[in-house]
């Protein structure tokens, strides 16, 4: 397994730096990651920086709350693929989602999902599901499948809790084989991570993604 390229080798930290991300692109290019994860204002900066290699661009919309409307969420994912990034991810409206208004969840989602892949880009949606019952997270990943979301992913990283064996286990069982998993939060040593894969993940997001790949302590601390 080159798990190099199951990652998204992740820096969305508030306080990046350009030459935070300019680190992060050449690390991704050293260790041959599936791509950098980056904030929107980075992504025309770091599809630059790796022109030439095939490490792609992820960027995310909504983040980190996920409470901004989908008209505002679909604009940032179509402008972030017309920039460069490759693929998106999405925070899902959380307080809809528990207040049980679905179809106003679907329609942020399938609002977003439509243009990201219209401007050619992926969607990946996030569940936050740290915040989640099992019930809301498999609620929610049905919307995730009929909406036209490209993968579901666990976290953000920057509320409670993490991507967990049994979450990834539990979303397997819901998405389509067709559908990707992204495992994210807390994902922090290569033994994190088969775990993960061996739940059903298929890609994992990571700020750690050096330790995992090599065993070596990572340089860089938290999303």
């Amino acid at each position: 397994m080159d798990l190099a390229q199951w990652i998204d080798h992740t820096l969305l930290r508030p306080d990046a730096t350009e030459a935070d991300i300019a680190q992060l692109c050449e690390e991704a290019m050293q260790y041959k990651f599936f791509s950098v994860c980056v904030n929107p204002y980075w992504v025309a900066y770091a599809a630059s920086a790796l022109t030439g290699s095939d490490v792609k661009v992820c960027t995310v919309a909504g983040f980190p709350l996920g409470a901004t409307s989908g008209a505002v969420k679909s604009f940032e994912a179509h402008r972030a693929v017309q920039h460069g990034a490759a693929e998106v991810d999405m925070v899902i409206n959380v307080g809809a989602l528990k207040s049980g208004l679905l179809s106003d969840v679907e329609t942020d989602i399938n609002t977003t999902a439509e243009l990201t892949h219209l401007a050619g880009g992926k969607l990946k949606v996030i569940l936050e599901t740290g915040l989640l019952t099992d019930l809301e997270k498999e609620t929610a990943c049905r919307i995730c499948s009929t909406a036209g979301a490209d993968f579901v992913k666990t976290s953000t990283g920057f509320a409670k809790g993490g991507a967990t064996v049994e979450d990834i286990q539990l979303m397997r069982r819901i998405v389509s084989a067709k559908m990707g998993i992204k495992a994210s939060g807390g994902v922090r040593t290569y033994d994190d991570a088969i775990r993960m894969i061996e739940a059903g993940a298929t890609r994992i997001g990571a700020s750690a993604s050096i330790a995992i790949v090599t065993g070596k302590p990572a340089t860089r601390a938290g999303y």
